[in-house]
């Protein structure tokens, strides 16, 4: 495949190398100093774009990839409040993408245990979950896209809670920064300490016992890998259809997820 990579942080610098190895061409690579490079030819020939930029204009860049014709697979987090807009000019066939706030393979199976044990817990309401996430000191965003991900999945299949917030921060009364106004909100607590490049960790707590599962990366390495087989999904999902500019059929929703793809 022509892979278009969009940022080339740290990220991109390792999707380039994972792309490479498995036989792709990298078409082009845009940065903050030549995002005009989205309108060029070599751009609009590119099979499928891997988009990791930054929050404030990843939305851009993303329309700026349906406009020239190319599917985007993005993990990009911190622009979620847009995620609506665009998810509807991808299932109007105006663009194909696939998001996911975490492109690892053991974070997707992470998640899928947590879902499992949460349906679980809803026959046992002596336990109550909470969340921690540490990143490295670079990351801008928090609680990570990650985590406000299993936060939602959890919510959406546990009876135990229907929101979820970070810790309050109170300097009267530090040892107990948490909101217990109510009983039903998931809190998300986070640090950000020197290069770790991510831990997540959910613990459902009782007056008994502690159970606790967490994901640990030891690298970038799995996150780009996984944001390159998800091009090679989305770049093949499109051309099995013909019609449209994106080669999106009639009735084919042009946004995907993880799930799609891995089908847990």
């Amino acid at each position: 495949m022509k892979i278009a990579i969009i940022g080339y942080g740290k990220m991109g610098h390792m999707i380039e190398q994972i792309a490479k190895d498995r036989g792709h061409e990298i078409s082009v690579i845009i940065d903050a100093d030549n995002l005009a490079d989205i309108e060029s030819k070599a751009f609009r020939k590119s099979d499928v774009a891997i988009e990791f930029s930054q929050p404030d204009t990843a939305v851009n860049n993303l329309l700026r990839c349906f406009s020239a014709g190319v599917p985007v697979v993005c993990g990009t987090t911190g622009w979620l409040d847009s995620l609506d807009a665009v998810k509807s000019v991808c299932e109007s066939g105006k663009g194909a993408m696939l998001y996911s706030s975490n492109f690892s393979i053991g974070v997707n199976i992470f998640e899928a245990v947590s879902r499992y044990l949460a349906g679980i817990m809803n026959s046992y309401p002596q336990y109550t979950p909470s969340m921690e996430e540490v990143h490295h000191i670079h990351k801008l965003d928090h609680p990570s896209g990650t985590a406000i991900t299993i936060a939602e999945e959890l919510i959406a299949t546990s009876n135990k809670v229907d929101n979820w917030k970070e810790p309050d921060e109170n300097p009267e009364n530090p040892e107990n920064p948490e909101n217990t106004d109510n009983s039903k909100t998931l809190i998300i607590s986070h640090r950000r300490e020197g290069e770790v490049p991510g831990i997540h960790t959910v613990t459902w707590d009782s007056p008994q016992d502690t159970i606790t599962i967490s994901h640990s990366a030891k690298s970038r390495e799995g996150f780009a890998l996984g944001a390159v087989l998800a091009a090679e999904w989305l770049a093949e999902k499109c051309k099995k259809f013909s019609v449209g500019p994106l080669k999106i059929g009639s009735g084919q929703t042009g946004f995907f997820t993880m799930k799609d793809m891995l089908k847990f």
